[in-house]
């Protein structure tokens, strides 16, 4: 493919044909993986086309009827296959092909231990976790379903939900749900709803089938398209027993299309009932309130303060009265005894006074300073002294001492 050429001098075809087929002669062989469709057999050659599991491509393959029937089992279309091909180029048709070397089957045990492995590299980079997924709305104003067109499954999620809460809102996305295009066009419906500000809830729907069916929903870039979603998803693919890798990322999972509707929309008989069991406990609780607050009111209204007030206010004006008349008489009395132990004591005064004693015929002896001599030896000779009688006084001198 290296010649040189222009519109002077332009190869034929047989010269370009030839180039390329040396060009992909080089290539060698190579093993591809694969799903099988259009198989058909002629004499003794297999024709068949080799699709990419998930994305829309596909290549013819020729396969000697020998390869074909040694593979136990037998492929057929639809069926899982691992093929060493040779690129072959047809010079005389400008064609080109891939022939069939040897075809092995891929098994259940061998799908189920890649998505083993699939499963624990999404989970170890926590895609899985439970710290991620978010809870569902309580009404959706509009729901997102991703389902096979005029599907079982679509008519199970709408009519499912209607029945529980009739003025749901849907917006419907039909898709493939098995084959080559369905990783694709599930995606790209995905991407459309969480890019929709209406939709609420995004729920992805299948009915049952064989593992390979639901391959699809355990693709990868499904997968992660998933995990990248700001709207809340919900899977419901298959039965309760299938468990696509779409059941570990969603927010949601559904055993079924019909659990779906059960788990997105509330039943509106369930909320008018809880709404009657509601109204009625409150009612409950507020008469049982007001019957506890009216017989408190009762007997509070009931007591003697209240029931007649003027006669609590006479009862406790009677009680002051009798205060006050206790008091006077308390006091008085303390007043007489006060009295009588005073007159008692200025009797007893009166009859110590020294007035008392003169009266009685006594005399008192006093010197000019007015202290009383009480013994004659405490006087000095000549010494100036009163005599006090209860009527007179005298002023004597008393004699001095006799001498030898």
């Amino acid at each position: 493919m290296s010649s040189k050429t222009t519109p002077e001098q332009p190869l034929p075809v047989r010269t370009v044909l030839q180039m390329v087929g040396g060009w992909i002669g080089k290539l060698g062989t190579v093993w591809v993986e694969g799903q099988i469709t259009e198989l058909t057999a002629r004499g003794g050659t297999v024709f068949l086309t080799l699709r990419d599991p998930v994305a829309n491509m596909s290549a013819r393959v020729t396969c000697p009827r020998g390869v074909y029937e040694a593979t136990v089992p037998r492929p057929v279309d639809g069926a899982r296959v691992v093929m060493h091909l040779k690129p072959d180029f047809w010079v005389n048709r400008g064609s080109f092909a891939f022939t069939a070397l040897e075809m092995r089957p891929v098994g259940v045990g061998e799908l189920l231990a890649r998505l083993e492995r699939l499963r624990q590299v999404l989970a170890a980079e926590g895609l899985f976790g439970v710290d991620r997924k978010r809870r569902l709305p309580f009404l959706p104003g509009t729901i997102g379903l991703i389902c096979g067109r005029d599907s079982a499954a679509e008519r199970d999620v709408l009519e499912n939900s209607r029945r529980r809460w009739p003025a749901v809102r849907f917006k419907v996305e039909p898709v493939a749900v098995q084959g080559p295009y369905a990783v694709t066009e599930v995606t790209e419906a995905l991407r459309k709803f969480d890019a929709d500000g209406e939709v609420d809830v995004i729920v992805v729907a299948r009915g049952g089938g064989s593992m390979e069916d639901l391959l699809p929903f355990s693709d990868e870039s499904l997968v992660r398209a998933v995990a990248a979603c700001r709207t809340p998803v919900v899977s419901a693919i298959g039965h309760e027993q299938d468990n696509p890798l779409l059941d570990l990322v969603a927010d949601v999972r559904a055993s079924t299309p019909t659990d779906a509707a059960k788990k997105i929309v509330p039943d509106v008989g369930e909320q008018l009932t809880l709404i009657r069991q509601l109204r009625d406990r409150g009612r409950r609780v507020t008469a049982g309130w007001l019957d506890r607050e009216t017989a408190w009111l009762s007997a509070v209204r009931s007591r003697p303060s209240l029931a007649d007030p003027v006669r609590e206010l006479e009862r406790r004006a009677e009680q002051a009265d009798q205060l006050r008349d206790r008091a006077r008489r308390c006091l008085t009395a303390s007043l007489d005894r006060a009295g009588d132990s005073l007159t008692h004591l200025r009797a007893r005064l009166v009859a110590l006074s020294p007035a008392a004693t003169l009266e009685r015929g006594y005399a008192i002896v006093q010197r000019p300073s007015g202290d009383v001599v009480r013994l004659a030896r405490d006087t000095a000779p000549g010494e100036e002294l009163t005599v006090r009688f209860s009527d007179d006084r005298v002023t004597v001198r008393r004699d001095p001492e006799p001498t030898g």
